[in-house]
């Protein structure tokens, strides 16, 4: 459990590598900060003399401004009850939100004066507000007048860390208001500036909205740079969050925290539901074994006793049961409850292990032994059900199907009309107008631009859509446009899931090279739902994508940074890897999550549902693709169990469930298999894989080269276009053959001239078909050969030093 200074804890379970903190305020240090001395209880004049010796300035006018500011604050506090400036600031009413200084004075001039009077007061430690009431004020340049002022080696120390950080400049004065704002508020120094302070001045920001120079503040986190600069320089601790957002995210539960999530009265049931989720732990995942524990701790047992106080044992009557089972099966609003039949099987489960737990150990699950109150009735027809969920799914991959190369070419298309327009508005001047594919964008240059620039950062390109009147970031939206398209693309060509997509890092490009010398890329897919990880050979169109990802990250000649990714399901952060789904967000680079992907997804189809009239009752997710790729290797006749290991399953049941075809589809498919493998294979249809075997796999692959490059047809399974090459969709060009498709071109052309001179209508039909298909495959060769090659760079093991 949390101790009760708010410090870091680590996860009872010694596998995870999270670390949560606790938000808490500093506690009051001993001996307050006093950089210019005890001034609470100063005259006047001292303070003002104290203003003018911190702040020298060559100007006479800014220095007399300085001391006159602060003079009329304090000739204004004293005139209310207290015997330190800080009782008088707190009896003026000005430590209460929505109250600023600005308001003693009317003239623009003598309001930021007076409010110039109040910084440098905070900034002496005189007075001490409360964060509200310090960001009801607007102070120019606090960060740089609280550093001088305090004097603070380690202060200085952060502010060269936090120039030192990769970001652009402008977010570096952030960095320094942020921790000069929570050390003023909170009234320590630097020194005792702790995780659990930051954090705490970080959740009070976001409650009221006071996120620095952020719109809808009330969802936004300040003190990302700051959080990083102080982990770097070591003053939080090394194994502590690296990261604000690691520090915001939740860490593991222990078995105990779980149930003591829920309000169980009984203390006996409270370590049954501990001992048991212990005893369940090591074969299930983290988020299973939380679904459990909601199950059994609250829908359970809680209800039960809300309906029975009294209730002493597992033993449960058949009135309370029924009563039970009406209250779990509806939701709070009335509706019926989604998941109430894993409810009746955990429960159910429940009893059954205690039973058969009691024997091997009796002093600890045989007093607990009880009849089982959920009736075999209550969990019949599961099979039913989950046909009729599979029913439903086949419905829905089966709408998509259609839909999928509609998606794949809009999201190609936006990103390369995104891609050109930041290519031309890079160049263009302030208010230049640029006219691209039947758009115009104006050029947009503000203040805000011009300060980065001048601090040595990178403005942002922005322009102004003329056809919808918005601004347009293009920079950030030409980013997202790169990663939304490489994730379709790679979802769709590999099937893996999300969370394996998210998780690709440089690491996992491997190659393979055959005995005769050829180089295949593979694609090893780290284990998601199984423990087993997975090898994809890389199709061209893959490997292209790869490497557009890959180069995108390396193009100003680094290497792909190193970064930690959480998991959202396991509730745990990763070691530092080198992912390939990773953005810059702000001032820190993430890696991509799967909410991310699903937003973008819905977004992207809502986008198409205004202009094609199937989007608008079917919306991508990222698991439809998965189900898309199965459904297509078994449609082309690959055999099931291939299509399984290609999709880390480990029951082929579980990948017909994923296949939509038709049945008649189905059957032919699955019996020509059968026929051509029974006779090679009179044993155990899905064995181990003979060395003849193997060897004639790889002869397979030889034998698909042909002259314009390789046939794509699936393994054991003859040309079923009689070696008409340029119309099989099984043809995959080689790029350095279009010029030689050119030449097929001009000779099929003269041939068709021939066959109209001679009236051959027959072989005129012919020879158009064959043109359609020729000049079909060179446009797609060029489109895929626009990307171009690169050296990935596969990582090797370092030596050991």
């Amino acid at each position: 459990m949390p101790d009760a200074g708010g410090a870091t804890r680590q996860s009872s379970k010694g596998s995870s590598r999270f670390v949560s903190v606790n938000a808490a305020p500093a506690p009051r240090p001993a001996v307050p900060p006093r950089p210019r001395g005890d001034l609470i209880r100063a005259c006047v004049e001292d303070i003002a003399q104290a203003v003018r010796t911190t702040w020298p300035t060559k100007s006479a006018d800014n220095r007399w401004r300085r001391s006159r500011g602060t003079r009329d604050l304090l000739h204004h506090l004293s005139t209310f009850p207290g015997e330190s400036w800080q009782q008088r600031w707190e009896a003026s009413g000005f430590d209460q939100p929505g109250h600023p200084v600005s308001v003693l004075r009317s003239a623009p001039r003598d309001r930021s004066q007076i409010g110039t009077g109040a910084a440098c007061l905070f900034c002496l430690r005189v007075i001490q507000p409360s964060l509200a009431a310090f960001r009801s004020n607007t102070f120019l340049y606090y960060g740089p007048r609280f550093l001088t002022a305090q004097g603070d080696p380690l202060l200085e120390k952060f502010w060269a860390q936090v120039q030192e950080m990769p970001v652009n400049p402008a977010h570096h004065g952030t960095a320094l208001f942020d921790v000069a704002t929570a050390l003023t508020t909170q009234g320590i120094a630097l020194a005792d500036l702790t995780p659990s302070a930051l954090l705490h001045y970080v959740w009070e920001c976001r409650r009221g909205g006071l996120v620095l120079g952020a719109r809808g503040a009330g969802s936004r986190f300040p003190g990302h740079l700051a959080w990083q600069a102080l982990h770097a320089m070591g003053h939080f601790p090394e194994q502590g969050p690296a990261t604000l957002k690691a520090a915001l995210l939740t860490g593991r539960l222990s078995a105990e925290e779980m149930v003591g999530r829920y309000p169980i009265r009984h203390a006996g049931v409270r370590r049954l539901l501990v001992a048991y989720l212990e005893r369940r732990q090591p074969d299930l995942d983290y988020s299973s074994l939380d679904n459990l524990a909601r199950h059994l701790a609250s829908h359970f047992w809680s209800t039960i006793e809300a309906l029975a106080p009294g209730q002493a044992d597992l033993r449960l009557d058949g009135e309370l049961y029924r009563r039970w089972r009406g209250q779990v099966a509806l939701r709070a609003d009335g509706g019926g409850r989604r998941e109430f039949e894993p409810i009746l099987r955990a429960v159910r489960a429940f009893y059954v292990d205690i039973q058969a737990w009691a024997p091997a150990e009796p002093e600890r699950w045989a007093i607990w032994v009880a009849p089982c109150p959920v009736p075999d009735a209550d969990v019949r027809g599961f099979g039913i059900r989950k046909r009729r969920v599979k029913e439903r799914m086949d419905d829905r991959t089966r709408q998509r199907q259609p839909l999928l190369a509609t998606l794949v070419e809009y999201m190609e298309a936006r990103y390369e009309h995104l891609r050109a327009v930041l290519e031309r508005a890079s160049t263009a001047g302030a208010g230049e107008t640029i006219t691209l594919d039947g758009r115009t964008y104006q050029r947009l240059w503000s203040r805000a631009d011009e300060r980065r620039v001048r601090h040595g950062g990178t403005a942002n390109v922005r322009v102004l859509d003329q056809e919808s009147g918005k601004p347009v970031n293009l920079t950030a939206a030409e980013d997202a446009a790169f990663f939304e398209w490489a994730v379709v693309e790679i979802l769709r060509h590999t099937g893996v899931r999300i969370e394996e997509a998210l998780e690709l890092t440089h690491l996992s490009i491997r190659q393979y090279q055959r005995p005769t010398g050829e180089v295949i890329a593979l694609l090893v897919v780290a284990p998601s739902k199984s423990d087993r990880e997975r090898v994809i050979p890389m199709s061209a169109e893959l490997f292209s994508v790869i490497a557009a990802i890959i180069r995108r990250h390396t193009r100003d000649g680094r290497a792909i940074p190193l970064l930690p990714r959480y998991d959202p399901h396991e509730r745990r952060a990763s070691p530092a890897m080198p992912f390939l789904f990773q953005r810059k967000i702000g001032t820190s680079l993430e890696v991509v999550s799967p909410a991310t992907v699903v937003n973008m997804l819905r977004r992207r189809c809502e986008e198409l549902a205004e202009r094609h009239p199937g989007f608008r009752a079917a919306c991508f997710t990222p698991h439809d693709f998965r189900r898309l790729f199965a459904t297509e290797l078994v449609n082309n006749g690959l055999p099931i169990h291939i299509g399984a290991a290609l999709l880390g399953h480990l029951n082929l049941q579980t990948t017909r469930g994923y296949v939509a075809v038709f049945n008649e589809d189905v059957v032919r498919h699955y019996q020509e298999f059968l026929g051509r493998r029974r006779n090679t294979r009179p044993g155990d249809e899905y064995g181990d894989v003979t060395e003849h075997e193997w060897r004639e796999f790889e002869e397979h692959f030889d034998k698909r080269k042909v002259e314009l490059g390789g046939c794509a047809r699936p393994y054991g399974t003859p040309c079923q276009h009689e070696h008409a090459c340029l119309r099989c969709p099984m043809l995959a060009i080689n790029p350095k053959m279009v010029p030689r498709l050119d030449e097929i071109e001009a000779d099929l052309l003269a041939r068709r001239a021939r066959a109209e001179q001679e009236n051959w209508l027959g072989e005129v039909d012919g020879l158009d078909l064959t043109l359609t298909f020729l000049r079909q495959k060179r446009e797609d060769t060029r489109r895929l050969a626009r990307i171009a090659p690169v050296g990935l760079g596969i990582p090797v093991i370092a030596a050991p030093r």
